[in-house]
């Protein structure tokens, strides 16, 4: 792929800058299910695997799931598949086996280059994985939409370089990122949490965010909470009212797999 190239994926334009050439060889997108959601949510909405085939429908024949929550073996990591691994209800503080032989799992495909995209949960066990650390945010709970803003790095990241700054997200996390790995950089940040977008190499991203929540996700989330929020000082009405569209959020995870995976073809 030349220096400077224009692809147009869902209706994105993305401009694909300076860094290592990206190969749209790849066959496979792998969705690490790292929880499920309470009933209550997902009764209305479905499970994790199908809040991101709705965001990553381009490539709906080409994804695969391992739930590795539930025991489920992960593949050996290859540079055929771009992997994708999700957010959680449990917290990397825990030490969980699967986790942990996930965080492994992790390292063995850095070491390959295999492209990775981490949300919330995988963001931070990525962060885990690759030697940061992780805990409890020390300010507390970020939930709703917050807006997110591009570090110097971020504006000139190939994956960021043409987006909006700041933008809208959607956020519902406890734990962060309190330590960075060695030679990861941080791409944008929120006021609440310095660590919104990491990129660990080439080929390896993470966010505090999620880019595939909705808006009517983010509300029925801020509803099942909404006695701890109001315990933590936080008006769940207002915080629900507050919550917008994200699609510059939504669209960082689609640029990432359009780097690497054709979109399926058409069928008459």
């Amino acid at each position: 792929m030349p220096p400077l190239a224009l692809l147009l994926i869902v209706g994105l334009c993305v401009v694909v800058k300076k860094g290592p050439p990206m190969s749209l060889s790849r066959n496979t997108l792998l969705i690490v299910q790292t929880g499920t959601p309470p009933d209550e949510i997902a009764s209305d909405h479905g499970d994790l695997p199908s809040w991101f085939a709705h965001l990553l429908a381009p490539w709906r024949n080409k994804i695969s799931v391992a739930r590795v929550f539930a025991g489920e073996t992960l593949p050996a990591p290859d540079n055929a598949t771009v992997a994708v691994i999700t957010g959680s209800w449990d917290m990397v503080t825990e030490r969980l086996p699967w986790s942990e032989m996930t965080a492994a799992w992790i390292r063995e495909a850095m070491a390959i280059e295999m492209p990775l995209f981490g949300v919330c949960y995988g963001h931070q066990l990525m962060a885990h994985a690759l030697g940061g650390e992780v805990d409890y945010h020390p300010a507390g709970r970020e939930a709703g939409s917050k807006t997110i803003s591009l570090s110097e790095s971020g504006r000139g990241d190939r994956l960021l370089a043409d987006h909006p700054a700041p933008f809208s997200a959607h956020l519902t996390h406890m734990q962060t990122v309190t330590r960075l790995p060695p030679g990861a950089t941080v791409l944008a940040s929120s006021q609440h949490d310095p660590h919104q977008i990491v990129r660990y190499g080439a080929h390896a991203v993470s966010t505090q965010f999620h880019p595939e929540i909705t808006p009517a996700i983010a509300r029925s989330l801020i509803a099942y909470r909404q006695a701890a929020l109001r315990n933590e000082g936080i008006d769940p009405d207002k915080l629900s009212l507050e919550v917008e569209e994200s699609p510059v959020a939504s669209a960082i995870l689609t640029r990432f797999v359009a780097g690497y995976l054709p979109p399926d073809r058409e069928t008459a």
